[in-house]
């Protein structure tokens, strides 16, 4: 849960730089947040790939768990 916490955390901060960087050049309002979501996105790409994979390791460790946990108890059933 944490590694998703820190990844949405830092896609927050990309977009929130990228909209200042992009309302220094000039930009506004809807472009500006348009463009801002767009750039950013494309720089989390590359920029958090490691998160992104920590996440995927994190959420598969977690399903492997619930079935474990699961099988276990219908296996107490039978």
């Amino acid at each position: 849960m944490r590694s998703v916490i820190v990844y949405s955390l830092a896609r927050l901060l990309l977009v929130a730089a990228t909209a200042a960087i992009l309302y220094l050049f000039g930009l506004r309002g809807l472009l500006n947040l348009a463009l801002a979501f767009l750039i950013s996105g494309i720089v989390s790409y590359v920029l958090l790939s490691g998160q992104r994979d920590k996440i995927s390791v994190a959420l598969t460790a977690k399903r492997e768990r619930r079935s474990e946990g699961t099988s276990g108890k219908e296996s107490l059933a039978d």
